[in-house]
């Protein structure tokens, strides 16, 4: 049962720091893959792990009923960066939840139903946003999941706009896909998608668990085309490894939330990680080095002659090759110590720590045309 529903790698971790993670044998590992955009300011960065030892001898666990003062503090934090209007905060524990919220939420004060989302589009694994995901691998041997969805094809505004309608409670999209092969979307369908939803008086939801924070080189995904969704959900980097997710939700959605709830919504522990993430993104501009360093890779990528497209948006890039990404991957690690994520069979996905540095881009580019030949 070792592993259980993971499938195992033959590398064993025992420690990491900065944007390396080490085995067990002291072999070092570039971590292009930052655990799926997890570790954000790096492995072990010492000032998080300092504000979890503080936090740790002061308060474990106390429910979100009771103010405490390392909650109302990232509560803070995550305004302050918020796009415009989403005011309100709920926190939980990983990105399905914070996406699962934001379905009901805004079925709640739509008092609609309908969920419009995309092909391609990944939201998670629990059983609502599991049925905004759109890949049937993921969905097998759980139905029925929750009714109601309807999938259109994604960066099309005409077949949004035709899916829109007064039965739609929100529509939720990624504005750059992930898991779907990283798929940036366009200004214009990002656009027509505030404008349909506002329309139709439905929610617009943002899926940023993976895009958001600075990964891309502006704190959220979609602030180039220049909107801002009724609702926003943002997990994976922001805790620095450490279990937490939020959604961040405009006024006229927060005033009808329906009756949602978790134990679990805000532990001081991760709350403490959280804000002292925050603070780090801000402090060492890291924001600007992935735009800086993601537009040089990316830079180098397109030079190399094995790839047919390079995809992406500061450090959030995908390669996408002939075949087998998995098997490059394999060699990656294994021939040159660095490790990264497929996206589907034929993407290589790069997404790693915001602090590397285009020391750590030339390397990988060396390594992937080694690969790649």
């Amino acid at each position: 049962m070792s592993g259980f529903v993971f499938s195992q790698k033959p590398i064993e971790i025992e420690s990491g720091a900065g944007p390396y993670l080490t085995d067990t044998n002291g072999t070092q590992y570039l971590d292009m893959g930052a655990s799926y955009a997890v570790a954000s300011v790096g492995h072990g960065h010492p000032a998080v792990v300092q504000a979890v030892k503080e936090q740790a001898e002061e308060l474990l666990f106390v429910q979100g009923s009771y103010p405490v003062a390392v909650r109302e503090a990232l509560r803070e934090k995550l305004d302050a960066i918020a796009p415009g209007g989403l005011d309100n905060v709920w926190l939980a524990n990983s990105g399905t939840e914070a996406n699962e919220a934001a379905l009901k939420f805004a079925r709640h004060a739509t008092g609609r139903s309908k969920i419009v989302a995309a092909n391609r589009g990944f939201h998670g694994r629990t059983m609502g946003s599991l049925a905004a995901t759109w890949k049937e691998k993921y969905k097998q041997g759980f139905g029925p999941l929750a009714g109601d969805f309807v999938h259109v094809p994604y960066d099309d505004p005409d077949a949004l706009a035709a899916a829109v309608d007064e039965e739609t409670a929100a529509v939720i999209l990624e504005p750059i896909q992930g898991e779907g092969g990283i798929r940036p979307a366009s200004t214009a369908y990002l656009e027509r998608a505030r404008e349909v939803t506002e329309e139709a008086g439905a929610a617009l939801i943002f899926d940023e668990i993976q895009t958001g924070l600075g990964r891309t080189g502006t704190m959220w995904a979609h602030e180039p085309a220049g909107i801002a969704p009724d609702v926003l959900t943002v997990a994976k980097g922001l805790g620095s490894g450490l279990p937490v997710s939020a959604t961040l939700v405009a006024d006229w959605i927060a005033e009808d939330p329906g009756n949602h709830g978790s134990t679990f919504s805000g532990s001081p522990i991760v709350a403490a990680a959280a804000g002292a993430t925050l603070d780090v993104i801000e402090s060492d501009g890291l924001v600007e080095n992935a735009g800086t360093v993601g537009g040089y890779l990316k830079s180098r990528l397109e030079e190399l002659e094995g790839p047919r497209e390079v995809r992406g948006d500061g450090l959030l890039l995908g390669v996408e090759v002939k075949r087998g990404a998995n098997r490059h991957l394999k060699h990656l690690a294994l021939d040159h110590q660095i490790l990264a994520l497929p996206a589907g069979r034929t993407v290589i996905r790069l997404l790693p720590p915001l602090i590397v540095s285009e020391t750590h881009a030339d390397e990988t580019v060396a390594a992937l045309a080694e690969v790649l030949e």
